[in-house]
């Protein structure tokens, strides 16, 4: 259990609320009710075993950031417990509840254990990947779906590094249960797209032609898209995805339409392929929270380099097909 105060809010419950879910009690010392919920949620603390981290918010000594979550919610009256997720209120109740109606509440909201042992075999294979072991990373993803295999962004990681390492049909079969979603997570979509492209490559004999080659062929005939079409899967194949882009809008600028806008459709998974994952909680520069709680001071945000690229080769998708 932690209190928190206007100097620790950022750290200890906007950002921490990104790594596990934090349960915030806003009490007073005045308060009955308060002080009956109290040592229930720290016994759910201590039952739940780390899966959720409980602080509490003295609404007198800090009564900016109770009034501000008091107003988020329509709430005027204490105890008033909200949950926190991902740098976000998500959820909340009000009142000394019965424990059981707090478990319930919990329950929405926190991971199971099997979704935490997941969770802690993807944070490992990410720790392998780094460390340049992929192989090991694999076999770490591989175990995190199998605990738990709801658990998407262990199986994108997964598909991921099977098509990186050339292994298309485990990376088809890992990727069906997503693509069969409704609705498909474009991340996922784009996952399959990359695939059929890199299967396509390794089937094509022209994947070993310099772009000149591909360049001269495709001046004698510009609307030779199926030419057009291979050179971007092998620019792709061979790690230049902008210069795959460029050459797919090549495309998609004299026909929006043709083989049903696979053109368009891979353009789409590169970029998204290419979009930088969200940062984690930070300050915005109107000086707010992740959760849109005011805070002093303003932070100035440059935009990462990766995604004005993105930005800009989403303006040119935009372009072509206006």
């Amino acid at each position: 259990m932690i209190d928190i105060t206007l100097d620790n809010f950022q750290a200890d419950l906007i950002e921490a609320s990104q790594q596990q879910p934090v349960l915030l009690d806003i009490w007073a010392e005045w308060c009955g009710p308060c002080k009956q919920l109290g040592p229930v949620l720290e016994k759910l603390e201590r039952d739940y075993d780390g899966r959720f981290l409980l602080a509490k918010l003295d609404a007198d000594k800090v009564p900016q950031i109770a009034q501000q979550l008091s107003q988020m919610f329509g709430v005027r009256s204490i105890p008033f417990c909200v949950m926190f997720s991902g740098g976000q209120p998500v959820d909340g109740f009000v009142g000394a509840v019965p424990e059981a109606q707090i478990r319930e509440f919990l329950d929405k909201h926190v991971p199971g254990e099997d979704e935490l042992a997941s969770a802690d075999e993807a944070e490992a294979a990410q720790e392998l990947l780094e460390s340049g072991d992929a192989d090991a990373a694999l076999v770490k993803l591989q175990e995190a779906l199998a605990v738990n295999p709801a658990n998407d962004d262990a199986r994108y990681d997964y598909v991921k590094l099977l098509i990186s390492a050339g292994h298309f049909e485990d990376a088809g079969a890992a990727l069906q249960p997503a693509l069969v979603q409704i609705p498909v997570q474009l991340r996922f979509e784009a996952l399959a797209q990359w695939r059929a492209a890199l299967e396509a490559v390794a089937a094509d004999p022209r994947q070993d032609w310099s772009v000149e080659q591909f360049d001269a062929k495709i001046a004698e005939n510009k609307r030779d898209f199926d030419l057009r079409l291979a050179k971007s899967r092998v620019l792709l194949a061979r790690g230049e995805p902008t210069a795959a882009m460029d050459e797919l809008l090549e495309i998609i600028m004299r026909d929006k339409k043709w083989s049903e806008e696979l053109p368009r459709k891979t353009y789409i998974a590169i970029l998204e392929l290419l979009t930088p994952p969200k940062p984690k909680a930070a300050a915005d520069a109107g000086g707010k929270t992740a959760g849109g709680i005011e805070l002093t001071g303003k932070a100035a945000m440059a935009e990462d380099p990766q995604a004005a690229l993105v930005s800009s080769y989403r303006r040119k998708l935009s372009m072509a097909l206006n």
